[in-house]
């Protein structure tokens, strides 16, 4: 698996960063919902130039033209509900991509040996064919890479893609080497990464990261938990 870390060049891309963390500029919901857009939109075109190109004729009102355009047949994925702003900014500029949406969520479960675990529940799933399709997977958030594991495996039931790209505004060392660790020496999957923070704190929160994107793009959320009966 390729990883792609996009900080390591300076761009336009630090401003957009810089603003989804700035907490000021976080109250804000339109305009960081519209910052994760951006990423998103940036973070396509760099992912379109490794994509695959064919000659296309057009006629203008004076001559013909050509030009090369997308060959590859898209797949826009995104896990709800943090990744809808960046699944925007990818269909921005993938405008005839198909689309696909997944739900998932976080829990602590317990494993054989009755220890505390993080287990990640997909519960939804509306997907076309990927087979044969290059697929994009975007989440904004990449704290331990399970959510985007699961939504990726359960992407795979609806045909297998020529290429992966798995995409995320701020990822961690750790969720990296997870990512690495599933996809092994893959050379179908790539991973693109706008920012790696280095911190995984223990509540699985990414460190300086800019805290929980879905809260700040949408209003917090009420667990079930908390509504009593």
């Amino acid at each position: 698996m390729k990883v792609i870390n996009l900080s390591e060049q300076n761009s336009v891309l630090n401003q957009y960063l810089r603003e989804i963390r700035d907490v000021h500029i976080q109250q804000d919901s339109m305009r960081f919902r519209r910052n994760i857009e951006r990423i998103g939109e940036y973070m396509a075109i760099e992912v379109s130039k490794t994509l695959n190109y064919e000659e296309t004729k057009v006629q203008t009102p004076l001559a013909e033209a050509t030009v090369n355009t997308i060959s590859d047949k898209i797949v826009l994925a995104t896990i709800l509900r943090a990744g809808l702003p960046l699944h925007q900014g990818f269909l921005n500029i993938f405008d005839g991509a198909e689309n696909a949406f997944l739900s998932a969520y976080r829990r602590m479960g317990r494993n054989t040996h009755g220890e505390q675990q993080l287990e990640i529940v997909a519960e939804y799933m509306a997907a076309p064919s990927i087979d044969g399709k290059t697929l994009m997977v975007v989440d904004p958030m990449l704290a331990t890479g399970m959510s985007m594991e699961v939504g990726y495996l359960a992407l795979l039931k609806h045909g297998q893609p020529t290429h992966s790209h798995l995409c995320c505004a701020i990822a961690t060392p750790q969720s990296i080497d997870y990512m690495r660790n599933a996809f092994n020496d893959r050379e179908d999957v790539t991973l693109w990464c706008a920012a790696v923070d280095p911190i995984l704190n223990s509540k699985k929160y990414i460190v300086p990261g800019l805290g929980d994107a879905g809260d700040l793009c949408y209003g917090i959320k009420i667990h079930l938990s908390e509504r009593g009966s």
